[in-house]
């Protein structure tokens, strides 16, 4: 317990938040405090021989107390924790090139920790530090007993102060880089059971969102060129579709749901009942569970396909929609866009939107022609197909086949491609067990809590996209659509409510209103963007962007071949080298394609990784002139492509 009477530290405390975090000081101010003088309490806070106040946690009379700080020097004790802290930080950012940018702090307590870190930590202006402590009645004793103008006053920090234990995923929002330092105040992590699951529940989502930065350079390792060649091909479509912005809440306020066809096992729980839902909903599909439709009878309102790769295009290879749109991102595989526009029956998409491209290429050229319309992307189009659900606007999304799991160890609904696949290639000593197998083990597996309350089997990357619809929809569920999972024996996913497909059965009929509601929308975009004015200032954007990109382009890269040549031919003359260095910098980083430029650029640790010089003057040589050799390179290669491909 604490005195009855609030020292003067409160109000000092809480004049700083107001200045440096108004929107904490609002909550505090808001908060109900009385907690903190009842009898059965279960922190006490006692003077320490410093003159500091420490922090016991006693679960009930009878219980020995536990110490969460030092009882004799806690301030000392928080100096001393984040000193090596943040020693570890920047050892960590000179091997690795600032790689480090955010430190997380578990644990607040008294703040001694969390206060000292800021300190420290606040000459690194490059670092953002969260505090995350699950008990937030801690953060107001603080104010009460402590004086924490050294914690709130550089206003550097980010607060993550009680709830569920997805908070933290919004405070790592904020982050750009993938790889935070996490600082553990294990007294209080581990002080019960509920503690130690909530922390666990917290580093689990760290550590998951941690992971992404390496997953994504490795992709764009493996298949960066296949995009951009891709996005060359494909670019025309700028011009010629127009964009998703055109469909952003068309279902407001007309109480039509959506149900989403992922390509999980569990959509065949449904697959009988596609032709009753198709007449409660409106139908989006990812371009996997397409041929799952069809087959039932049932053509879809929209398909979702944004995945650039070869393999991935099969799965529409040789099906037509003609009733349905096609939402798709510049950068797949152009047979689909091919295809889609010209069939030997006809088309085989009704029409075709674009989303906004996910790579800097794509989005210069859209941004300066017609900006398309942003949708989110979590590595996989059940993703991006959710994030079009709820830009519809519906009242509900209703969803079928994601499962982020192996439910009976199963990858796919049965009829899938890859199913077809595994048995046409399947022989009697590699039989088709043998592929799904292998594509259940390459994912790290691991068993984890189903929606249903039991165990199912799922892996890494699957982790990763349940993640990712876990953070989504707790930033929506108070303004977005509510979540029905039709999957009860795939991952459980907070915010994702498990139902049963009678519930969704039991809606009103509402697709007569639905087919009007298109066929005008779509007659209303077509006035409005093929007319023959329209069409021709659009072109005449597009070759404009072309041209300032190629133009932008070509200065960055004679700027790296410069850079490269000053290196190789001046040997000895360092102050000649660094001004020209400096002075290739300072265009590169005010250039407008910049990030079109770097996009093929390989990881900055895999450049040092073969340095072999020691001396840092030579080092740094030796790294730039490996730095502008790739950039050349990789901007040239761009070029090469946009000279083929883009000009129509």
């Amino acid at each position: 317990m604490i005195p009855k009477e609030p020292d003067d530290f409160w109000e000092h405390n809480l004049a700083l938040l107001r200045s440096h975090y108004p929107q904490l000081a609002q909550e505090i101010e808001g908060a109900d405090c009385s907690s903190l003088f009842v009898p059965h309490f279960p922190f006490l806070v006692e003077q320490t021989p410093s003159g500091n106040p420490t922090l016991f946690f006693r679960e009930n009379p009878e219980a020995a107390k536990i110490s969460i700080h030092s009882q004799r020097d806690p301030a000392r004790e928080g100096k001393r924790q984040a000193e090596a802290a943040v020693t570890e930080a920047a050892a960590i950012e000179d091997s690795e090139k600032d790689a480090l940018q955010i430190i997380i702090l578990l644990g607040f307590g008294l703040g001694y920790t969390a206060e000292a870190v800021v300190q420290e930590n606040h000459a690194r202006k490059n670092r953002l530090c969260i505090i995350v402590e699950r008990h937030k009645e801690l953060f107001y004793l603080a104010m009460k007993v402590r004086n924490l103008e050294a914690l709130i006053s550089p206003g550097k920090a980010v607060f993550v102060l009680g709830g569920e234990a997805d908070a933290i995923n919004a405070a790592l929002s904020l982050a750009e880089t993938k790889k935070p330092l996490v600082i553990k105040n294990r007294a209080l992590t581990g002080l019960t059971a509920e503690d130690q699951s909530w922390y666990a529940g917290t580093e689990r989502r760290i550590n998951t969102w941690a992971s992404k930065e390496a997953i994504n350079a490795a992709t764009l390792q493996r298949f960066g060129k296949r995009w951009t060649r891709n996005l060359a091909a494909n670019m025309h479509g700028v011009v010629q579709f127009s964009g998703i912005k055109n469909l952003e809440n068309i279902l407001a306020n007309t109480g039509i749901p959506v149900f989403l066809a992922a390509a999980g096992p569990s959509l065949n729980i449904v697959e009988n009942s596609f032709k009753e839902i198709r007449r409660r909903c409106v139908v989006v599909a990812v371009d996997t569970s397409l041929r799952c439709l069809l087959k039932n009878g049932v053509e879809p309102d929209f398909v979702v396909s944004v995945d650039p790769q070869f393999w991935n295009s099969q799965h529409l290879h040789r099906l037509a929609s003609p009733g349905a749109a096609l939402i798709a991102e510049s950068a797949v595989y152009p047979p689909v866009l091919r295809n889609a526009c010209e069939t030997a029956s006809g088309t085989a998409f009704r029409r075709i939107f674009f989303c906004q491209s996910l790579f800097p290429l794509g989005r210069y050229i859209e941004d300066c022609t017609d900006p398309k319309g942003v949708l989110g992307a979590g590595g996989s189009v059940a993703t991006t197909a959710w994030d079009f659900a709820r830009f519809l606007g519906p009242s509900a999304i209703w969803i079928a086949g994601l499962d982020l799991a192996f439910p009976g160890y199963r990858t796919h609904y049965r009829g899938a491609l890859f199913e077809e696949n595994t048995h046409a290639v399947s022989k009697r000593l590699c039989p088709a067990e043998t592929h799904s197998m292998s594509a259940l083990e390459n994912g790290i597996p691991f068993t984890a809590d189903s929606a249903s309350g039991n165990k199912v089997l799922t892996d890494k990357r699957l982790s990763l996209y349940a993640a990712w619809f876990e953070n989504r929809i707790s930033q929506t569920n108070r303004t977005g659509p509510a979540n029905y999972s039709l999957s009860p024996d795939g991952l459980a996913v907070p915010g994702l409510t498990v139902s049963r497909p009678e519930e969704l059965l039991s809606l009103p009929e509402c697709r007569e209103k639905t087919d009007h509601l298109l066929n005008n929308l779509y007659c209303s975009i077509d006035e409005s963007f093929s007319n023959s004015k329209e069409q021709e200032e659009r072109h005449h954007r597009y070759l404009s962007a072309v041209g300032e990109l190629t133009h932008a382009l070509e200065e960055i890269r004679d700027n790296a071949h410069d850079a490269v040549l000053t290196i190789n031919r001046n040997s000895g003359e360092n102050g000649k080298i660094l001004k020209k260095l400096d002075m290739v910098n300072t265009v590169i980083s005010a250039s407008p394609v910049k990030e079109a430029a770097g996009f093929l650029f390989p990881p900055l640790p895999q450049l040092e990784k073969s340095l072999r010089e020691t001396d840092p003057y030579k080092r740094h040589l030796e790294f730039s002139l490996l730095f502008y050799r790739s950039l050349y390179e990789s901007v040239d290669y761009t070029l090469s492509l946009i000279k083929k491909k883009l000009i129509l």
